[in-house]
């Protein structure tokens, strides 16, 4: 195992490589340069501008090097935390980014711990309980997770509270909140905020991980070494426990590789919807706008945190799975 993770981290070293290859050549694309791009935006706003302050800018971001040059320090700053300047902000891209990171990511844990906590009890007992009254109804609202878009339950949701409790869902905070420093009370104003967004944001993949627990659950419990365990006098809740359940488990180890990346990205139409701080809408706006330093830096942080996380994922499979052997 000690080899294998090794080998595994060595290999991310080209992979991340390469793929900063690919972000830097999408940033690229674009006619022009950040200069030329940052002049077009003041000329929007009918703002003046300075040749010399432009010029100044090339010299800073080293637009007049070779591109081969610019790529070099453009990871090198990505390594050393200079992310680059948004034009759409005019800020450095880091403060754009430190402002929107923390709230996705707590909102994007307590979704993740919302969809585990939810989904397995559930389909363990779809399973264990297989074409009872429970496993029909769990089926249904399964279902009904998966074909409602989140937006869309986030606009039925709206109306609803708006309509029938008079009161108001959108954002993370209230409005005495909203734009106040951090203090225990903002914290504990954002944990009495945060549930709608959780349960919009991790219908979808609650509703997903039950019918595929249950699914490999069922096809556990028909293996022979469940009957032979039941034939030596093992109780149900201790054999389903300690056997088809450690192999059923599987989906929700192997769904951290994708979960990291959404831990950025989130769900961006639902957090448009619901006005929601997050990064997501932000990585939107970004490339609508062209401002590709703020757009790549979202790129490059994917997928670095797609290949952690896949590497996290094998490791746990072959902790949990005996039959997962990587050596």
């Amino acid at each position: 195992m000690v080899t294998y993770i090794v080998r595994r981290v060595l290999l991310m070293i080209p992979t991340i490589f390469l793929i900063s290859i690919l972000t830097f050549f999408v940033i690229e694309l674009p006619p022009g340069d950040f200069a030329s791009r940052y002049a077009e935006a003041l000329q929007a706003q009918g703002l003046d501008f300075d040749d010399e302050v432009l010029e100044g800018f090339r010299e800073l971001y080293h637009l007049n090097d070779p591109t081969i040059i610019r790529y070099f320090k453009w990871i090198g700053g990505f390594l050393t935390g200079d992310l680059g300047y948004s034009i759409e902000h005019r800020r450095p891209v880091a403060e754009v980014l430190g402002e929107r990171m923390v709230l996705t990511v707590v909102l994007s844990l307590v979704s993740l711990l919302f969809t585990w906590v939810v989904s397995f009890p559930i389909g363990v007992y779809s399973a264990v309980r297989q074409y009872s009254f429970g496993d029909y109804f769990w089926t249904v609202i399964g279902f009904l997770g998966l074909a409602i878009p989140n937006f869309l339950l986030a606009l039925v949701l709206m109306f609803v509270i708006s309509k029938y409790f008079g009161g108001a869902i959108g954002g993370l905070f209230s409005r005495e909140y909203q734009d106040a420093a951090w203090s225990i009370g903002k914290v504990l104003d954002l944990f009495r905020n945060i549930w709608i967004p959780v349960i919009v944001v991790g219908t979808a993949s609650t509703a997903g991980l039950i019918r595929v627990l249950r699914a490999n659950l069922l096809d556990e419990l028909k293996r022979p070494y469940v009957e032979l365990a039941r034939a030596k006098g093992l109780t149900e809740r201790k054999l389903i426990i300690k056997y088809p359940l450690r192999i059923a488990i599987n989906p929700f180890l192997s769904s951290v590789g994708w979960v990291l990346p959404g831990l950025i990205s989130g769900a961006v139409i639902t957090a448009i919807v619901l006005d929601l701080p997050t990064a997501g809408p932000l990585y939107l706006r970004s490339i609508r706008a062209e401002d590709m330093s703020l757009a790549g830096t979202f790129m490059m942080f994917l997928a670095m945190l797609t290949v952690v996380g896949t590497l996290i994922s094998d490791i746990l499979l072959a902790i949990a799975d005996p039959r997962i052997r990587y050596d």
